[in-house]
């Protein structure tokens, strides 16, 4: 018996509930796929885009870093894109760091986007398994009660065994959800981690031109 007769067998045995179950699992295979080549792609777009902007930042040329983040669409351009242009208004930092804030709010969203149901997915199959294997129950408990004596206990012990086929699937699609869960989550923390170290390197960039003013609105008022 090869392993495609093993699959169809363990499939035929389980019930209706394996359905079910694998409609949830592929769900969450396409979400989590999506998932990881959209992080890995803003992931090396954000590389690419610091990479040309840091020069400018450290040259001061922070009319060329506008017009690149104007045109660019990597999250992280966006970003640092907000603090620059806030910078033609205000000389404050905290302005200058609010800006980048609203500018990475926008921004996490969209990289944070459908990965929590991978979680919930998993739940899912897990739930849908359990429910599948005590339906199995009481249907093996029905038939065992009208069998004949002598065969009570080899039909319960296979019944329960084809039972349990559905809690064993329901894990088996929950467990790799959990763990692209936790996979895209830790690339997604990166991201934006990436991006909030940028937004201070180009904080330190312009106050070590003193451009900025570093003293806070509070203070001014005190004044």
């Amino acid at each position: 018996m090869n392993f495609f007769e093993v699959v169809v067998r363990f499939f035929q045995e389980g019930g209706a509930f394996m359905f079910p179950i694998a409609v949830v699992l592929a769900i969450g295979l396409a979400i989590a796929i999506e998932r990881y080549f959209f992080l890995s792609f803003s992931k090396r777009v954000n590389k690419k885009a610091f990479k040309q902007m840091e020069p400018l930042l450290n040259k001061h040329d922070y009319t060329g870093v506008l017009s690149f983040a104007n045109t660019d669409k990597a999250p992280i351009s966006r970003i640092i894109g907000a603090g620059l242009t806030r910078l033609d208004h205000s000389q404050r930092r905290e302005d200058i760091e609010y800006a980048m804030e609203e500018g990475l709010m926008e921004t996490t969203p969209r990289l944070e986007k459908r990965t929590a149901y991978l979680a919930t997915l998993a739940n899912i199959s897990t739930l849908l398994g359990l429910l599948g294997t005590i339906i199995g129950l009481i249907a093996a408990f029905s038939a065992v009660a009208t069998a004949d004596p002598s065969e009570k206990a080899s039909l319960l012990s296979q019944s329960i065994s084809v039972a349990m086929n559905t809690t064993a699937f329901g894990l088996i699609a929950a467990i790799p959800l959990l763990v692209f869960h936790s996979v895209l989550q830790t690339k997604t923390t990166e991201i934006i981690d990436s991006m909030e170290m940028a937004g201070v390197k180009c904080l330190n960039a312009l106050i070590a031109r003193n451009d900025l003013n570093t003293q806070s609105r509070s203070t001014d008022d005190n004044r």
